[in-house]
């Protein structure tokens, strides 16, 4: 069969394929490759500007303009060239080199130059450097602004609801009000954290040879300061120096950054599945959307579906993203290869998690708050307000407070009179027995409305 969404093994590139459009640019096998061909490209420049590497004069304006645009207009023929040399020498790191080869060979002051491309480097000394500019390139570009849309949309819904009070449900039971602004400001505030620690990640490289240890780069030319060298380079990328390698860069920010979105997604399932809660509790109604079917049988169904979606895509790119976190940094000896097949699917970590920010957004676009119910059930449960009451008594030194109001509310709905006049009863001051008299469900919310609205 030939490969189309339908015939596609992964949902990322079948069903979801239009949705993930952003990724392609950095985690396609072309965008690899392209990602690639850079790192060697820059590395030959900077050989080339390296006063040690005599055999590799400066690059003029001119010829470093051409060997940039080698990676800039990289395209898919061009990436089925390289994918044409990999069949045939069986290696994908040697094939760019070869391609790059190619590439310049009518031109005398290249072609004289390109014996040094990929000097001293091994696989991962280009491969390190590529996937941690794919991966800061995806999450800056793609990922962060997605994350960034969820919370705008969050903060808007807390700011509206700010003051509408809901009942509180500790262990799933009826519980101390709130508001429901305040709910999704707690959200905000936890999303906005959590994306920091995300966006703060420095992904790290290296280009220090086999070993870690520039023995290649020594023997052909012991007088250049590597360490130095392969610092300045690896920073001109805006990438962090790490010292200290075996033959691959050990993963560790990447395993920091896969640990940092796990986090974040987490949240994010919190956030589902309250909602998808409060909407089974009629605190949000989903606005219809025209022609859609919630059900195939039951036609008065408006499923939560797009929270569903989200918390589904949140979960599998959970599992991958810590296994990564957990593998990646893991290595035997010197070097083995099983990093190399697990870092691949670093695209498929971003792309659920991504859908999952799409449906998670989709779905808050759709939130009507249901007023009516949220008072509704606010006035059906006026044994909330015990807690209240027993603090007041308390503070006034009525003995026996907490006990009294668990033997008249605990497992007991009460209505208004029955607790007002329990009040009454009260031997405490007249202006506290006046503020719980006046209380209500609906307005014993603390500082709930305000703290929805500073978020």
């Amino acid at each position: 069969m030939p490969p189309s969404p339908l015939t596609a093994l992964s949902p990322l590139d079948g069903r979801y394929a239009s949705k993930l459009e952003p990724l392609r640019s950095y985690f396609s096998e072309l965008a690899l490759i392209r990602y690639r061909v850079q790192v060697e490209i820059e590395w030959l420049l900077a050989l080339g500007a390296e006063a040690g590497v005599a055999e590799v004069a400066p690059f003029t304006s001119q010829a470093a303009a051409r060997l940039r645009a080698l990676a800039a207009g990289f395209t898919a023929d061009h990436g089925e060239r390289v994918k044409a040399i990999e069949l045939e020498i069986n290696h994908d790191v040697k094939a760019i080199e070869r391609w790059i080869r190619e590439q310049v060979a009518d031109d005398a002051t290249l072609v004289a130059a390109s014996a040094f491309i990929h000097f001293a480097c091994t696989s991962e000394d280009i491969n390190n450097l590529a996937y941690a500019l794919m991966v800061r390139g995806a999450r800056d570009d793609a990922l962060l602004p997605a994350v960034d849309a969820v919370v705008e949309k969050l903060a808007g819904l807390a700011h509206a609801h700010a003051g509408d009070a809901m009942l509180g449900r500790t262990h799933g039971q009826p519980a101390t009000p709130t508001t429901l602004g305040k709910e999704l400001a707690n959200f905000v505030h936890r999303l906005r954290r959590a994306r920091a620690q995300l966006a703060a990640v420095r992904l790290t490289g290296k280009a220090n040879g086999a070993v870690g240890s520039y023995n290649a780069h020594l023997a052909a030319y012991p007088q250049v300061d590597w360490e130095a060298f392969a610092r300045r380079f690896v920073e001109s990328l805006g990438l962090e120096f790490n010292p200290y390698t075996v033959q691959i860069e050990p993963h560790d920010a990447l395993a920091e950054a896969c640990d940092a979105l796990a986090r974040l997604n987490t949240i994010l399932i919190d956030l589902d599945r309250d909602l998808w809660g409060y909407i089974s509790l009629g605190y949000f109604r989903q606005r219809v959307v025209a022609g859609e079917v919630g059900s195939s049988t039951m036609p008065h169904k408006v499923n939560p579906i797009d929270f569903e979606n989200s918390e589904g895509n949140l979960g599998v790119a959970n599992a991958l993203a810590r296994h990564l976190a957990e593998k990646l940094p893991v290595s035997r000896w010197q070097r083995d290869l099983t990093d190399s097949t697990v870092l691949r699917n670093v695209g498929v970590v971003f792309g659920h998690s991504l859908l999952g920010y799409i449906a998670c957004g989709r779905g808050l676009d759709r939130l009507e708050a249901d007023r009516a119910r949220l008072a509704a059930d606010l006035d059906a449960n006026w044994e909330v307000l015990a807690e209240a009451v027993q603090t007041v008594m308390r503070r006034y030194g009525v003995a026996d407070a907490y006990e009294q109001l668990k033997s008249l509310t605990r497992g007991n709905r009460i209505a208004a009179d029955e607790l007002r006049a329990f009040i009454r009863g009260l031997a405490i001051p007249d202006e506290a027995k006046q503020r719980l008299l006046a209380l209500t469900p609906a307005t014993y919310i603390g500082k709930a409305a305000e703290l929805a609205r500073k978020i």
